[in-house]
C-alpha cells in the first residue's frame, strides 16, 4: 500500500502541519493516493489516514519503528537518546545514548540491535523512521540485508509513525521530565531501568493490557478480591515508579 500524503500549511504556529482527520470538525481535502485497494486515485486525508491505520493494524506482527529524542542535563548539555519499538508486543529496545549522534553512529546501533535479536531480527518486515540526516542508507542496508522494507514517514506527519512517538512521550511523562539527568552515563543507568520496567511490568492499551514480555495468548493475570490478597509494592527507580504484584 502506498501514499502519496499532502498537508495543510502550519498556521498554529506550532511548527507542525494539521492533517485532514486529525480533528473531527475539519474538512478533508482531496489528495493524490495510491491504493491497491481502491478503485480511485482521488482520496481524502482522512481516507489516507483511516488506510494507514489499518495497514499498521494488520501488519503489527512485522513492524518495528524507531526515532530520536533529546535530553538536556542539567548542566545544559544536550544528549540524545535512540529508541526501537515493535509494533506487535509494544517492546522497547534502548539504542544507544550520545551527545553526538552521527549517521556512523546510528548505523552501528542499527547493528547492535541486530545483534541482541538474533534469529527474530529477520522476522522484521517493515522499518518506519522520519527522514532525519542521521538515517542514512548505511542504516537502511542492515535492515535489508535481512529482508526488511523501509517505510520513510512524509514531511512533519508524526502521526505516520505514531506508536514510537507514544513512546517518546512516555519516555518523558513518565521518567525524563521527573528528574534531574546529571550525564550520559546518568541517562544510560535510569533508562536501562526503565525498559526493563516497561518490557515486563507496565500494562499497554495497544494489546489488551498485556505486558509486551508476555507469552504470546497467555491469559492476562488479574486480582478479583482485594481484600483476600497481599499485595507487594516494588519501588522502581528509587521510588518514581512502582510496580505491585500478588505476594506468592
Amino acid at each position: 500500500m502506498g501514499f502519496s500524503v499532502s498537508s495543510a500549511p502550519d498556521r498554529s504556529g506550532t511548527g507542525h502541519a494539521r492533517h485532514g482527520g486529525d480533528r473531527p470538525n475539519t474538512t478533508c481535502s482531496y489528495v493524490s493516493g495510491i491504493s491497491p485497494t481502491s478503485s480511485t486515485s482521488s482520496l481524502t486525508t482522512c481516507d489516507l489516514v483511516s488506510q494507514w491505520r489499518q495497514f499498521l493494524h494488520a501488519q503489527a506482527a512485522g513492524i518495528l519503528a524507531v526515532d530520536f529524542l533529546h535530553v538536556d542535563t542539567v548542566l545544559l548539555k544536550r544528549i540524545y537518546v535512540l529508541v526501537f519499538i515493535e509494533h506487535g508486543t509494544r517492546r522497547m529496545h534502548l539504542g544507544g545514548v550520545t551527545a553526538s549522534p552521527t549517521g556512523e553512529w546510528t548505523v552501528q546501533q542499527a547493528r547492535n540491535l541486530a545483534l541482541s535479536l538474533d534469529e527474530s531480527f529477520a522476522d522484521i518486515k517493515l522499518l518506519i523512521r522520519d527522514r532525519g540526516s542521521n538515517f542514512t542508507a548505511s542504516f537502511d542496508a542492515v535492515f535489508q540485508a535481512a529482508g526488511t522494507r523501509i517505510l520513510r514517514t512524509a514531511v512533519q506527519a508524526v502521526r505516520m509513525n505514531a506508536t514510537c512517538e507514544r513512546l517518546v512521550g512516555t519516555l518523558r511523562r513518565e521518567l525524563l521530565d521527573r528528574m534531574l539527568i546529571l550525564g550520559e552515563r546518568h541517562l544510560r543507568v535510569v533508562l536501562a531501568e526503565y525498559q526493563a520496567h516497561y518490557n515486563t511490568a507496565r500494562p499497554h492499551q495497544g494489546i489488551a493490557q498485556h505486558i509486551p514480555d508476555d507469552e504470546p495468548g497467555a491469559p492476562r493475570t488479574t486480582v478479583t478480591d482485594v481484600g483476600t490478597q497481599q499485595i507487594r509494592r516494588n519501588p522502581v527507580l528509587g521510588g518514581l515508579i512502582n510496580e505491585y504484584a500478588r505476594a506468592a
